[in-house]
């Protein structure tokens, strides 16, 4: 394969390395997919808790809507290669789809295995050249324009590769165990790419508050949870959320965690603050108190009381926070009490101090500056024949599918080819 001639070199076997390999391929053009891992669709293969949430069929403003940062650059690509065409696709490789709540695309196999394999086999039909465990360690430039890659197979070797375009395609640093250890931030960087800082996101937040070890195993449906920065409402989100010896987890605690992260990098401080009785008023909340009151008989405790209205796990935290003695009788639980219980169940506040790692977060936010890309073409302003394509761009989404969609449709495009004039 070394001495052959090819019109272009993928870096990286995930979601945006397949897409963009088969459909250059695909189109005629001879390619070869480098991937440093034993084979290539690892992330693919694990996403969504191995089911693999693939898009989202939300119409086209919705959806960039969930874009965290540069949706416009992202628009482009999107137009191309939409979360339609990317199911449309899907099916005639064969994988039927279902949609799910909130609009989420999954197979209806449940298995994200499935997906991968439809891409990897697609690949082999085209015609994709693909050699695994082969870091790429530089990329070739003369006079700003490409020519090949360095890069060490799996016996130590340096070995060089000529092609006259190449796409980058290395993933972000999340999930490092699938290979994603952010390589392409390197080799962007070595080409004079800017990066913007790189940190986790739609990633678990962890908490100081000490009442926490009381909820690990917690889980909460149907809540209003907003984040505050500086005291400040930043965003709202209603769904679920759970509690773990590390902290805060779950959909809604994703939703905001890029926010959080970016505030806790800033220093400022982060809570979030859970509505336990959305579909409720305050008035209608302390009214539900007094009945509960009401309808007891005076051997209960305060404890019990608390019991009937939320979780066992949130007993001895909201009684700490009331300020009442959980073993006294429900007798002592006065108006006061009943108030500010109130309160607490509208406005159960939690500090955030600080958030997971790489390891465990779902995508990487920051990369390569796309102010130094063309949003049309997905080719390097700098270096000429330089495609970049997923998540190593400084463009990540929300959790529901998007991210994968920026995958497909970013490969997609940047497999074109297009010469910026």
């Amino acid at each position: 394969m070394e001495n052959k001639e090819y019109n272009l070199i993928v870096v990286g076997g995930g979601a945006a390395g397949l897409m963009a390999a088969g459909m250059a391929a695909q189109r005629g053009l001879n390619v070869v997919l480098l991937e440093k891992m034993e084979k290539t669709g690892r992330k693919v293969r694990t996403s969504g808790k191995g089911r693999c949430n693939v898009t989202n069929t939300k119409p086209m403003e919705e959806f960039l809507s969930k874009i965290q940062c540069n949706a416009e650059f992202f628009r482009p690509s999107f137009m191309q290669f939409t979360n339609n065409s990317l199911m449309r696709f899907l099916e005639r490789r064969g994988v039927k789809l279902v949609v799910e709540h909130g609009d989420r695309v999954f197979p209806k196999s449940g298995k994200a295995w499935d997906i991968a394999q439809a891409l990897v086999d697609w690949c082999r039909e085209e015609g994709v050249d693909v050699i695994c465990e082969a870091k790429v360690e530089d990329i070739v430039t003369v006079n700003n324009k490409v020519l090949g890659v360095m890069y060490r197979n799996s016996r130590g070797f340096v070995r060089k590769i000529e092609a006259p375009n190449v796409i980058l395609c290395t993933g972000g640093a999340s999930y490092p165990a699938t290979g994603s250890t952010g390589d392409g931030y390197m080799l962007a960087h070595k080409l004079g790419h800017s990066i913007v800082e790189i940190r986790p996101s739609l990633v678990p937040l962890e908490s100081n508050y000490p009442e926490v070890r009381y909820m690990a195993g917690l889980l909460l449906k149907n809540i209003n949870l907003t984040l505050l920065v500086d005291g400040e409402r930043v965003t709202e989100e209603f769904g679920e959320m759970s509690f773990s010896k590390r902290g805060l987890e779950g959909a809604v605690i994703l939703r905001v965690s890029r926010k959080a992260v970016d505030a806790l990098i800033e220093g400022k401080t982060v809570e979030i603050s859970l509505d336990l009785k959305h579909a409720m008023t305050r008035e209608e909340v302390v009214r539900r108190i007094q009945r509960e009151i009401e309808e007891q008989p005076d051997t209960i405790t305060i404890g019990e009381l608390i019991r009937k209205i939320v979780p066992r796990e949130l007993v001895v935290p909201m009684a700490k926070l009331i300020d009442v003695n959980a073993r006294k009788p429900v007798g002592e639980f006065d108006e006061a009490a009943v108030e500010r219980f109130a309160d607490l169940l509208k406005d159960f506040r939690i500090p955030v101090s600080d958030y997971r790692p790489f390891e465990e977060a779902v995508v990487t936010a920051g990369g390569v500056d796309v102010n130094e890309i063309y949003p049309e073409t997905l080719e390097s302003k700098l270096v000429k024949g330089l495609y970049f394509a997923g998540e190593l761009m400084d463009l990540d989404a929300n959790t529901g599918g998007y991210n994968l969609q920026i995958a497909f449709s970013t490969g997609h495009l940047a497999a074109q080819l297009r010469k910026q004039k």
